[in-house]
């Protein structure tokens, strides 16, 4: 098994074109570049995904401060902002009716 070495943007991009270019013959562009098989089909799907904005490393970074790279990126973003807010207001109401049901006995027993 073949041991990673880091890559930069461009280098990633060129083996992806070249890749492409061969017919995607993963494991001859992966023996080429001196990369491991996985990574070299991880970045053509990326690429035919999202584009060469696909190929940025993003690790290390915060989720809130990175950019969407496509537009179902950037929708999956606001669905699960939505999912939060629907789960806070949730839990908020639940609170609320608890609270006004302890108020309500506390009356009751006076």
């Amino acid at each position: 098994m073949k041991t990673s070495r880091s890559t930069t943007k461009e280098e990633r991009i060129q083996i992806v074109k070249d890749c492409i270019a061969n017919g995607c013959n993963y494991g001859e562009m992966a023996i080429k570049h001196n990369v491991s098989y996985q990574q070299v089909y991880g970045w053509v799907q990326r690429y035919k995904e999202l584009g060469e904005s696909g190929l940025e490393d993003r690790r290390g970074k915060r989720k809130v401060d990175q950019e969407p790279r496509s537009e179902v990126e950037k929708l999956q973003i606001e669905i699960e902002k939505l999912k939060h807010q629907l789960y806070m207001t949730e839990m908020e109401r639940d609170l609320l009716k608890k609270l006004n049901e302890l108020e309500r006995e506390e009356l009751f027993r006076k």
